[in-house]
């Protein structure tokens, strides 16, 4: 009896794993998820297409050739206009910007992998580049998920600066966290190694996260943190979730980030 009981409960294990397995990319990535308030931008958006494998929406600000240009990364959910609230502070600052979507998202062909959003954020950079912009002239601004494709983007190179929004460590580690009793890093497809990675980067480095959290562990922001190279700069809420409120004191934050560079 006790061993038909293991075998069963050995069976629903597996099946679960199997499940995790050939069903992950459909967990990690929500294109579809519209959750957050739709706005109208306060200001003139340009929009372009990027050629990566497929072509990549994309929102252009051009404020000022002389200001630099940050490149935003969204997070693992939602499209362009989820983030409007957060562009229309952008376009206030001494900044130009480009926001694109990842394939598959924002009705983009393709289905997002760890190595394709990558591709994605080469091709953006080079698009960037056949408009005379330099690497010493472009900030990368990377949100949750994009913290990770910010990092990965960032190392081994120039940059003006970085800008991390609620970064994890690793999608093995967020993984572990969410499925602890299942073997995780033998399962993940997409592993996203931020932390070996952020020792790479050598440009200026601000990190953000808020303290509650509940979806990436503040600690796993801290720790960020603690391995990036200096100059590194910090913006710890005592009260902001996953989703930063984008109050006066991180704006500021991010414009003092912004005026050093210059």
């Amino acid at each position: 009896m006790v061993f038909n009981i293991f075998l069963i409960v050995l069976l629903i294990y597996f099946l679960i794993t199997a499940f995790l397995f050939f069903y992950q990319r459909k967990l990690l990535y929500h294109p579809n998820i519209n959750s957050y308030n739709d706005l109208k931008p306060n200001h003139r958006i340009e929009e372009v297409f990027i050629s990566s494998d497929n072509d990549l929406i994309s929102w252009y600000f051009k404020k000022n050739e002389k200001y630099k240009t940050l490149v935003f990364f969204h997070g693992n959910a939602g499209n362009l206009s989820n983030r409007i609230y957060k562009l229309n502070e952008f376009s206030k600052l001494n900044l130009n910007y480009l926001i694109f979507a990842y394939r598959g998202f924002n009705e983009n062909k393709g289905k997002p992998t760890e190595e394709g959003l990558y591709k994605d954020a080469i091709s953006v950079i080079e698009w960037l580049k056949s408009k005379n912009i330099l690497e010493k002239d472009i900030i990368l601004y990377g949100e949750s998920l994009g913290a990770a494709i910010a990092v990965h983007t960032g190392q081994h190179k120039s940059f003006a600066g970085i800008i991390l929004e609620a970064p994890f460590t690793s999608m093995v580690n967020m993984g572990q966290k969410y499925y602890p009793f299942f073997p995780v890093r033998l399962l993940l497809k997409d592993k996203y190694e931020s932390i070996n990675k952020i020792k790479n980067i050598k440009s200026p480095i601000l990190i953000m996260h808020g303290k509650r959290d509940k979806i990436v562990p503040f600690k796993m922001g801290l720790k960020m943190y603690e391995f990036a190279n200096f100059p590194k700069y910090k913006y710890f809420d005592d009260y902001d979730d996953h989703m930063m409120d984008f109050k006066p004191d991180l704006i500021n934050s991010i414009n003092l980030f912004v005026n050093n560079l210059n």
